[in-house]
């Protein structure tokens, strides 16, 4: 039986948006190629009609799920004053909501790690996805040049990003909780520096919930 292109294309994106999740939950090599054809209602023969390795699935996976959290950081964005974004931003991040639910969060905490052991492809790829957050979460601090913007951004995601594995680490705990805490309010007084507008951020961090 023959399939449309639609048919073909939509199927490729189930494929990748069902591995995005598991991979996240699993870890990069946590899951074979089996397993994640059959959470996408497929069988293991079909694998290769879509991907040319298990290589190409993962490097697809991982960029559908950094883009999409790029996404999020737009769209955050667009709906809070310009002096509220970083802080938004950052509250949303290293939430128990996100801490708990690894599958469709941020896929650097989740598979960070592993990503540096791969090919110099897939560390390419993962790279500039991560370049490209970078200069997403640079792009809501107001007030700053753009370099000062970008170095601030690099410090704020290495901390955010740790935070959140240090957060996992230890489970749904008080004691997580207290990591997501020094975590924020790390990034958000790090963000009063000079050049930056002190009290803006400040003040968001109060008023939003994790």
């Amino acid at each position: 039986m023959r399939y449309s292109r639609e048919h073909k294309l939509e199927t490729h994106a189930r494929i990748v948006k069902k591995a995005s999740v598991r991979l996240r939950e699993k870890g990069a090599h946590g899951i074979g190629v089996a397993d994640l054809m059959k959470d996408a209602g497929l069988t293991h023969g079909g694998f290769y009609a879509h991907f040319d390795s298990r290589e190409a699935l993962v490097i697809e996976a991982f960029t559908d799920a950094m883009d999409r959290s790029t996404e999020r950081w737009r769209k955050l964005a667009e709906q809070t004053p310009p002096e509220k974004r970083l802080a938004m931003i950052v509250n949303t991040y290293l939430s128990p909501h996100h801490r708990d639910d690894p599958g469709q969060g941020c896929a650097v905490p989740a598979l960070g790690a592993e990503i540096a052991r791969e090919s110099p492809k897939t560390r390419r790829v993962f790279a500039a996805r991560l370049e490209q957050m970078i200069d997403t979460l640079a792009s809501q601090i107001p007030g700053v040049p753009r370099k000062a913007a970008r170095k601030q951004a690099l410090a704020a995601l290495a901390t955010m990003m740790g935070t959140l594995v240090m957060a996992r680490v230890a489970g749904s705990s008080e004691f997580s909780d207290e990591i997501l805490a020094a975590g924020r309010e790390a990034v958000l007084d790090r963000a009063k520096s000079p050049g930056a507008k002190k009290s803006p951020a400040r003040k968001a961090a109060a008023s939003v919930s994790p």
